[in-house]
């Protein structure tokens, strides 16, 4: 049983920044690619970022590069997502993705709300 809590939602002004954690119980990163995705009401829910396996590897959705980071830490299990520079068009419940490879199986945590205002 793989198990995502995702935290660190919240309000923040424009240009700010945020980070946000996935906490992943039942196995272990490095047996997981992990996700970020985000999902406005009445929109269909969109890729984010990526992470796979030790970390050296990423991707990320074209509007959020450069702005975004999507990190790992292993010792405690949990993936991060840093959002710098903050806009209102990021504003959306952000929601974390456990993939085991080579098997069609995936695991959604219960998202973070993100709210971008002044």
């Amino acid at each position: 049983q793989v198990q995502l809590v995702e935290s660190g939602g919240g309000l923040v002004e424009p240009g700010g920044s945020l980070t946000l954690s996935c906490a992943v119980s039942g196995r272990t990163l490095n047996n997981l690619v992990m996700s970020w995705h985000r999902q406005r009401p009445g929109e269909e829910r969109e890729f984010v970022a990526a992470i796979i396996n030790i970390g050296s590897t990423t991707n990320y959705a074209d509007s959020v590069k450069g702005r975004f980071i999507i990190f790992r830490d292993n010792a405690k299990n949990t993936v991060y997502l840093r959002m710098n520079a903050l806009k209102s068009e990021d504003t959306a419940g952000y929601y974390c993705k456990a993939r085991v490879p080579r098997r069609d199986i995936e695991y959604w945590g219960q998202g973070t709300q993100v709210t971008v205002s002044s």
